[in-house]
């Protein structure tokens, strides 16, 4: 903790810069360049308002408020999300938990860079859907989740809160409620020493000025009628946040919409509209707004003593622009920078300390002043790395350099540069050449770092709390004088890399470990108490490499070798080495964890690697540690197709049984052979994603009805979800399929309606069962897919993880019999969760049950029942 905040005020500087430097982390990306961001850039100088919204998860944000406020008003926004999300769907691949948690940080990250708000967490964990508030709060501990939404508060010193909730069941989802409920607490307790005094050593109690809840923008016919219902005019005020604004080209609500769309694994790709959206405000704490939320807040530099010099030089340089000579502002931003720094150093106020770095990247923005510092995509510790910095002046301005470091590690290199003056777009370039020390910590997200503290992380340091990634592992310090002042940039060290499709790229420099261990199965399972293969992989991350392997497991385990040996001789080589492990005679359950000792070191670290185009790569190092199951698994079918869907990670479990898994792909749906599988399962949200699977439903349901097992996993509720026919309604005949029309133009990753499901109508719902222990009951327990060829009992639904599952049916046609019954406290027993049929000589069943989450957490029920569902044809004859 020591080393990486050693030079934590060099990050924050650094954090701060962001704010004006839109883009810094992504080359390519900026939307609104050149003039567009030095005007914004101006005008964000000279406004001294902010605003912290406040959410559960990271797709709760209002993106065209944030940016009606942000690039519209320029006032500091930010949003905090209680969650990082990862307990919800992914829609752009395999990922979930942590990585998920990643991705949509990232998918945020990529939203205020388009919409120029700031983006902030607390430590909460998303669990998963919750229906109620009082359910949330048995999970996440209300004191720590108000502590840290208190320190973002204190830390961030908003004048104005916004809620996207109320607090009360209408927000529907549990964290929702929760969001409001801690928020409003948290406006109070910000204010008071008394609450959290630990806080006050890095922050100082804050008191907003009110207090507001925005529930989701309501516009259109009715608009009125229904913001009555939410609060009566006199206790509301209406903002238009689709006004269009002529120097940016859009209007606010398409920002806003450019903005969420960013939330791929969501899919929330929005349309940009144009024209009015109305939005309302109610004041819910403090003093009460009237026409404004900045009713009654001086959000000029009158606020800070001495400040009206700097707010007049600031309203100089804003009229005196002159888009083809920027450069020439630099005299009077110097003179303004002058005035913020002296109000800085006398009043020790965060905000101009704040707007005292925001000048000085603008009097880089004026100049043309770009600063880079390069090195490769990762180091190790004990490793050394070659960092390429370079400074550009574009414009005929006098700026001298007079000296690079980088900071970051002990003892980080100092480029002792005589000065330099810097020639119009001549770069100027050095290498600095950095020792990493051993004890270098990986660059794995803070977060992370220690195991959680129930449904919340824990973090070494407090200051961490609230941050959305980790400080650079290094960093680039400039010193440059410019108009008689010497100022200080610092950039992340970085790798920049070219992309064949997408261009000119960055990625955050990673500090690895010297090899990367896994196992290659996330569960490992023995349906018998034969012995059984276990496969490590051990990658280089730096150079050559050697050492021993070996299995931690627990007590009546067994794994022959004790030990195994590797040799890598280049960056990237692999080796697999197998171990034969044995488990206990009888059902038991563990963890195995794989462990390299490389250099008198254990590393027991993998390295995965997220790439996806919509943001920088980002590294995360999981443990090399797997589920364990021996427990007793029959499964009749052995060769099985599978149609992937939106991405899950069924078919390596399924192997883990024992299964031959075939990935089906548009030609085998089309044209290719399917009897020659005993059973093919359709990937979660499949329906959704696939067209080629809605152009070719007719052939999966002719192959059960000739005596094959389909087995059709969750898919979403959408308008149009195909024929409702009803418990009891008239049921379709039962005869082979003809052929179907033609699938609409769906590209893949779009929602599709779910027409053909099943061979008979079913109507899928949103309802789902969201506690994991909830009590399953058997409606029909006379069915074969209970006993055969596993005795299945209330017992295979222990131990299951986050949910029991979603998007159940609530209406189907009566051929069909449910399975399995379950509900949440306090409702009605929920029996669409799965529903079979027997189907000419096969079966045919929809489980909306989480077995793409409950396989790979290797729940031995889970594997057992699902053993039973891929031999359902097979066991009803």
């Amino acid at each position: 903790m020591a080393k990486r905040y050693k030079h934590y005020a060099a990050f924050l500087t650094f954090a701060l810069a962001l704010v004006v430097a839109l883009f810094l982390p992504a080359r390519g990306q900026r939307l609104f360049p050149g003039e567009i961001e030095i005007r914004q850039a101006l005008e964000r100088l000279n406004t001294l308002g902010s605003v912290m919204m406040i959410g559960a998860h990271p797709d709760d944000d209002r993106e065209v408020l944030i940016a009606w406020l942000a690039r519209g008003r320029h006032v500091r926004t930010a949003y905090l999300s209680l969650t990082r999300g990862e307990g919800g769907q992914n829609l752009i691949g395999p990922e979930q938990g942590d990585a998920l948690g990643i991705i949509r940080t990232e998918e945020l990250l990529a939203s205020r860079r388009i919409d120029g708000g700031e983006q902030y967490f607390t430590r909460a964990i998303d669990f998963g859907f919750s229906k109620t508030a009082a359910e949330t709060l048995t999970k996440w501990p209300r004191e720590q989740v108000l502590s840290d939404v208190v320190y973002n508060i204190r830390r961030f010193r908003p004048d104005v809160i916004i809620l996207c909730f109320t607090g009360t069941p209408r927000d529907g989802h549990g964290h929702h409620q929760v969001s409001a409920i801690v928020g409003k607490e948290a406006f109070a307790a910000a204010a008071d020493p008394a609450k959290f005094p630990e806080q006050l050593a890095y922050v100082q109690p804050w008191q907003a000025k009110r207090i507001m809840q925005n529930p989701f923008g309501i516009q259109g016919p009715g608009a009125n009628k229904e913001a009555d219902k939410a609060a009566p005019p006199e206790d509301r005020i209406e903002v238009d946040v689709g006004d269009y604004s002529p120097e940016l080209g859009y209007s606010y609500g398409e920002i806003g919409a450019m903005s969420r769309s960013t939330n791929r694994s969501q899919g929330q790709g929005s349309p940009e509209r144009k024209g009015t959206q109305k939005n309302y405000l109610v004041t819910v704490g403090g003093d009460k707004a009237t026409k404004d939320l900045f009713d009654g807040i001086d959000i000029t530099w009158n606020r800070l003593p001495g400040g009206a010099r700097a707010g007049a030089l600031l309203k100089q340089a804003q009229d005196s622009f002159v888009p083809a000579h920027p450069e020439a502002l630099l005299p009077v931003l110097a003179e303004a920078r002058t005035e913020i720094e002296a109000i800085a150093s006398k009043t020790k106020d965060p905000l101009a300390t704040k707007k005292l770095h925001e000048i000085e990247e603008t009097m880089a923005l004026v100049t043309g002043l770009s600063f880079e510092a390069q090195s490769n995509a990762s180091v190790t510790p004990g490793g050394n790395l070659r960092v390429g910095v370079t400074a550009v002046l574009r414009s005929p301005t006098q700026v001298t350099l007079t000296g690079v470091k980088l900071t970051g590690i002990d003892g980080g290199p100092e480029l002792n540069v005589a000065p330099t003056v810097l020639v119009n777009n001549q770069p100027s370039q050095y290498t600095l050449n950095a020792h990493i020390p051993e004890n270098q910590p990986y660059s794995q997200p803070y977060w992370l770092e220690l195991p959680k503290d129930g449904n919340l992380y824990a973090v070494r340091d407090p200051r961490e709390i609230g941050l959305a990634e980790n400080p650079p592992a290094l960093e680039a310090h400039f010193t440059v004088k410019m108009a008689g002042q010497e100022i200080d940039f610092a950039r992340p060290v970085q790798n920049r890399y070219t992309d064949q499709v997408y261009g000119d790229l960055t990625r955050p420099l990673a500090v690895v470990p010297p090899v990367a261990v896994d196992l290659t199965e996330h569960s490992v399972v023995f349906p018998n108490n034969g012995a059984r293969q276990v496969e490590v992989t051990v990658r280089s991350n730096a150079g050559k490499a050697s050492g021993d392997a070996r299995l931690e497991l627990p007590p009546a385990w067994k794994s022959q070798p004790a030990t195994r040996h590797f040799e890598l001789s280049a960056t990237g080589e692999q080796a697999t080495l197998d171990f034969e492990l044995t488990p206990p005679l009888t059902a038991a359950e563990g963890r195995v964890r794989a462990i390299a000792q490389v250099g008198g070191k254990d590393v027991a670290q993998g390295t995965q690697v997220l790439l996806y185009p919509h943001f920088p790569i980002q590294t995360l190092f999981p443990s090399a540690e797997s589920s364990l199951v021996r427990a007793d698994i029959v499964t009749l079918s052995k060769n099985i197709g599978y149609i992937m869907g939106a991405g899950d990670e069924v078919p390596a479990a399924l192997k883990q049984m024992g299964c031959e898994v075939t990935l089906l792909s548009p030609a085998d749906l089309a044209a290719g052979s399917l009897s020659r599988f005993d059973a093919i399962v359709t990937g979660v949200r499949a329906f959704n994603v696939r067209a080629d699977l809605r152009a070719n439903y007719q052939r999966l349901f002719e192959y059960a009805y000739n005596g094959g097992t389909v087995i059709v996993q969750y898919n979403r509720a959408e308008a149009g979800a195909g024929p409702a026919g009803g418990r009891g309604g008239q049921a379709k005949q039962a005869a082979p399929p003809q052929p179907a029309p033609p699938a609409p133009p769906i590209p893949a990753n779009e929602t599709g309606f779910l027409d053909h499901v099943g061979p008979y109508s079913i109507h899928i719902s949103n309802e789902r069962v969201t506690d994991e222990d909830a009590a399953v009951t058997f409606p029909n327990p006379q069915l074969s897919l209970l006993h055969r060829p596993n005795e299945i009992t209330e017992a295979d639904f222990r131990g299951w993880v986050q949910e029991r599952g979603l998007n159940f049916a609530d209406k189907w046609d009566d051929k069909y019999l449910s399975v399995l019954s379950s509900h949440d406290p306090g409702e009605d027993p929920l029996a669409g969760g799965m529903l079979y049929v027997k189907y000419g000589k096969g079966a045919y069943m929809y489980s909306a049950y989480d077995w793409f989450r409950q396989l790979p957490a290797g729940v031995p029920g889970a594997y057992r029942m699902f053993a039973n569902m891929l031999s359902a044809a097979k066991a009803q004859q």
